[in-house]
This record gives structure tokens, C-alpha cells and sequence, in this order.
């Protein structure tokens, strides 16, 4: 199986317990899109990303500098409350950043990869995007051990996550992510064609709330030029751990009437 088929017409997101516990300061943003075509690339996309290599390659931070950028410092303090060693496994948004500060550039996958890739260096959060057609639910929380991760672009050899680590897992046993968002899956990867996706903005540090929102509303504006399907969003943390989305009706803490306000 190398792409998740359609099926499912609701999916529920939840943070288990166990990871507040363990940060407290998690916050979870989402950004739900129902349809989307995804192109190779967008005029509103191509000079963000670049722009934001830019400003990292202007910067002029080293390894050390860039992981003291306030929401990294949050993911690899977050890390360790978790027993993940941050040196070897950044976090997504410290290992571009990372990259685009040694002088490189990010190669550009498609217009959905590249938009988070641009806000996630702006922002220093990790931000992505993920195919969910075929899954009804997903929770981050501590594997057990049991589950099938597919390696992004080797889903050919398939690996079980260490009891304890925290991933992004659904209701069938499988993760979707290793180490949290150090690295994500095959199956919801953002191929090109139509798909349904789920982006994802992660803060671990004081006051990253209002950093995720920022980027919820940024998101929102430039996939308002991508499609004309509607965006439904939410933002979980120790408070309000869970939320559900149908099809047709906006992302909304569980438990309210979809298609009512949250």
C-alpha cells in the first residue's frame, strides 16, 4: 500500500494525555481542507519559500544559533521530556532550518509542501501537510510498540516505533510519524492530484498559542487562493484535547453539533 484510498467522511484528532503531561505547553493547530488540487506550483507560494531561505541565509545563524530560535529551543526541550535526544532527531522545523542556514535551499516538491516549508522557516514551528483520505481517526500520543510506520519514500520497509515515542497514529495500528514530527510517513504524504488533506502547526514553548494561530490564519490566506473548498480549523492543547471534522461540516472541538460554531 503506497497511498491511503478514500472511504473515510470524518475524521477525529486527539492529543492523549500522556503527552500534556509531559508538555504541558503542547499546542496542536489544524487547519482542515476537504478538497484541494494540489499543484506543482503556485505564484503565491514559490517567492514565499525563497524569500524565507533568504532571510534564514541572512541570519547567518550556525547549528547552535538556530537551535536557540525560541519555538526550536520549545521542540528540543520538548524532546527531552519525552526521551528523545533533539542532537540526533530534530525536530521537522530545526532540521530545514538547519539546512537552508548552511547556505543550501530546500528542494521544491509541490505547492502544498513548499507552503509549509516557507511558513515553518518563518515561523520556526514545525508545519505540514498530511493526506487523510481513508482515515477516520488519528491521536498523538506515546506508541506501544504494535504499530506499522512506512518510511517517506521507502514504504517498502516498513518499521515499528519504540514503546513510549510519541507519534501521530490512527485507528488501523498504523504511525504516521516517528519521534513526533521529526520525520513523517508515506501514506499521508501530499502527492500531486486531488486530495483531502490535514495541515498540522505544532508550538512546545510558553505562549505558543498565539504563534500557531498567527500561522493558522497565514495558512489559511494563501490556500484561499489555492482553492475554493472551504478550510475548517481548530487548535487542541492540554485544555481541549480533541476535535472532529465531517466532510461537509468545519473542524470543531468534539462534542458540538457539526456545522455549528466551535
Amino acid at each position: 500500500m503506497t497511498q491511503l484510498s478514500d472511504g473515510a467522511d470524518r475524521l477525529s484528532v486527539r492529543i492523549d494525555d500522556r503527552v500534556t503531561a509531559s508538555v504541558p505547553d503542547y499546542v496542536l493547530g489544524l487547519l482542515a481542507v476537504p478538497a484541494i488540487e494540489v499543484g506543482p506550483a503556485h505564484p503565491a507560494v514559490a517567492p514565499w519559500l525563497t524569500a524565507a531561505e533568504d532571510a534564514l541565509h541572512r541570519a547567518g545563524l550556525d547549528k547552535a544559533g538556530v537551535s536557540e530560535v525560541p519555538g526550536i529551543a520549545g521542540w528540543r526541550a520538548a524532546y527531552r521530556a519525552v526521551a528523545v535526544n533533539p542532537n540526533r532527531f530534530p525536530c521537522a522545523a530545526e532540521s530545514i532550518a538547519r539546512r537552508v542556514a548552511r547556505g543550501d535551499r530546500l528542494p521544491r516538491i509541490n505547492a502544498l509542501v513548499d507552503l509549509c516549508n516557507a511558513v515553518s522557516l518563518d515561523s520556526a514551528l514545525p508545519v505540514a501537510s498530511c493526506a487523510v483520505d481513508g482515515i477516520a481517526a488519528l491521536a498523538v500520543r506515546p506508541a506501544d510498540g504494535t504499530e506499522t510506520y512506512l518510511p517517506l519514500g521507502a514504504p517498502d520497509a516498513p518499521e515499528r516505533p519504540e514503546p513510549g515515542e510519541i507519534v501521530y497514529a490512527d485507528d488501523h495500528g498504523r504511525a504516521h510519524s516517528r519521534r513526533w514530527n521529526w520525520r513523517q510517513g508515506h501514506l499521508v504524504r501530499t502527492d500531486l492530484g486531488r486530495r483531502r488533506l490535514l495541515l498540522t502547526v505544532e508550538a512546545a514553548h510558553p505562549d505558543g498559542r498565539a504563534e500557531v494561530e498567527a500561522v493558522l490564519d497565514r495558512l489559511d490566506a494563501v490556500l484561499g487562493e489555492l482553492t475554493a473548498a472551504p478550510r475548517h480549523r481548530a487548535v487542541l492543547d492540554r485544555d481541549t484535547r480533541d476535535a472532529a471534522f465531517a466532510v461537509e461540516a468545519p473542524l470543531s472541538p468534539a462534542g458540538s453539533i457539526p456545522g455549528g460554531r466551535s
